[in-house]
């Protein structure tokens, strides 16, 4: 007898090695990235040979350090503010959460490789039937209680690459994560920079109007000290005042936009507003020539095309899961330990008992009608797919798209901003003139005032100009996906 039990478990035995040695054979579709048509040039560094020396001077790489990027505008304090907004920032420390949930999420699938041993040890009641045992009804059939000590193991074959799949979605699924906080960190660190450009811009404003505010407070005295005199006429006392009243408007609004401004740099930075105040000071003007190296760098510096390609090997994986559930699933259990109907006995050696097998059901499952369930899980895990493919190549049309316009922008604004110096000079020219031409008497004062008004509205024209320059070069970085090896320069 003990020979034939011998040969049961031997057959038993290779049966299992039989089917461990399928646990290879996974039927998930092997992934590739997507073909994208990506250009080999930017068409910014297409228009000139001089734009194309410029801005092909450097190759970014993923291989170096992102690195802190805005030390590049040499400001002092947006290093300090940046340092903050990177320890303090609450979306960024929600995000990070969110990295080590999945990663949990990942050790969580990963353990479905490995065996599961539990340990258990108490008493049961139990009380068979008389028919069970070839009893008469009325023969006497008391209860009785059994005593368990046990270790339990249970084992699931990955048979079809079922766990493998569900294992490598949730390596993906962690790696999009990462990917997303990285994402947004680097959106985090822009727009403080952002934030930082545009409360420098409204100083320098700040500063312009209050000056203008002053020379216009001063003109008016000087208009009623003639109008006192009799020397002019009331209109021009008006015309004064209504300058003077004028500049002290907007000087408000740009008062009014810069704390909104300062509270949202505060928030960025994970302080309430009413406690953070940032000192004024005028933006200087930025000239920052920054490589927008080769397109096809973009594919693997921007953190939010790592996402979604993340996103699509996840659901290539998910594909795979769904599909394996097609195919036989195999678990393997056991229980090993003692039984006895006292708790004196439980421990000889004669009470050792053992189960392989499951308890209820078979090892090996293979699933015939369901009502088209796994039918309908594989079709949503392939749309799925296939919804994460066109986010992909979305998401790396629109990464194209924000560095052409980062490019264009900046050179045009190049442009633009000698044309606006022009501009000013000839204004502060013209207003000079008008004034030596009023004192004479030769023009009304109608003249001087239109020629004031044309030379504030030339030096704010210049400061926004300035303003939008930094603005678009710290979208340049961000659309290129953060920082590297550059030199900038700065005119203070």
């Amino acid at each position: 007898m003990n020979t034939t039990h011998n040969h049961g478990l031997h057959r038993f035995a290779g049966l299992i090695a039989f089917l461990l040695v399928l646990s290879g054979c996974a039927v998930g579709p092997h992934y590739e990235r997507p073909a994208q048509n990506v250009p080999a040039v930017f068409k910014e560094a297409r228009l000139t040979p001089e734009a194309a020396r410029h801005w092909k001077a450097a190759q970014p790489a993923e291989a170096l350090a992102r690195g802190h990027w805005w030390e590049i505008f040499n400001e002092p304090l947006l290093d300090k503010l940046e340092d903050q907004a990177l320890a303090a920032n609450q979306n960024l420390k929600a995000a990070a959460a969110r990295v080590e949930q999945s990663r949990a999420l990942q050790r969580n699938a990963k353990a479905a490789r490995f065996p599961t041993v539990d340990a258990g040890f108490g008493p049961s009641r139990q009380r068979a039937s008389n028919a069970s045992l070839g009893l008469p009804d009325d023969a006497a059939n008391s209860p009785e209680t059994l005593w368990r000590a046990q270790l339990g193991v249970s084992y699931e074959a990955d048979l079809f690459g079922r766990v493998a799949s569900t294992v490598d979605a949730a390596q993906a699924d962690t790696l999009q994560s990462t990917a997303l906080f990285e994402s947004l960190r680097l959106a985090l660190q822009a727009d403080v920079a952002q934030n930082y450009f545009l409360i420098r811009r409204l100083d320098a404003e700040q500063e312009l109007l209050a000056h203008t505010v002053a020379l216009r407070a001063k003109t008016l005295d000087l208009i009623e000290q003639r109008y006192q005199l009799g020397e002019i006429s009331e209109l021009d006392q008006a015309r004064a005042r209504t300058e003077l009243s004028t500049a002290r408007a907007q000087a408000l609004g740009i008062t009014r936009q810069r704390v909104a401004a300062e509270h949202g740099l505060a928030i960025l930075l994970g302080e309430p507003p009413s406690e953070f105040s940032v000192a004024p000071a005028p933006i200087s003007r930025v000239n920052a020539q920054i490589p927008a190296g080769l397109p096809s760098s973009l594919l693997e510096r921007r953190p939010d095309i790592a996402a979604a390609e993340y996103a699509m090997a996840a659901a290539n994986a998910r594909v795979g899961a769904a599909k394996a559930a097609f195919f036989p699933r195999l678990t393997l259990t056991g229980g090993f330990g003692y039984e006895s109907s006292g708790l004196g006995e439980l421990f000889n050696w004669g009470s050792r008992a053992f189960l392989l097998g499951p308890l209820i059901g078979t090892a090996l499952t293979l699933p015939i009608f369901d009502g088209g369930a796994r039918t309908a899980q594989m079709d949503n895990a392939r749309a799925r797919y296939t919804e994460d493919v066109a986010n992909y190549r979305q998401t790396v049309l629109q990464a194209f798209r924000e560095v052409e316009d980062s490019l264009s922008g900046l050179r045009i604004l190049t442009e633009q901003t000698a044309v606006q110096d022009q501009a000013l000079a000839s204004a502060e020219r013209a207003a000079h003139l008008s004034r030596t031409q009023y004192r004479e008497g030769s023009i009304a004062y109608l003249d001087v005032i239109d020629a004031d008004r044309a030379v504030l509205q030339q030096q704010l024209a210049t400061v926004r100009l300035d303003g939008e320059r930094a603005a678009l070069a710290v979208d340049l970085v961000r659309a290129l996906g953060g920082g590297w090896s550059v030199q900038v320069a700065a005119s203070k």
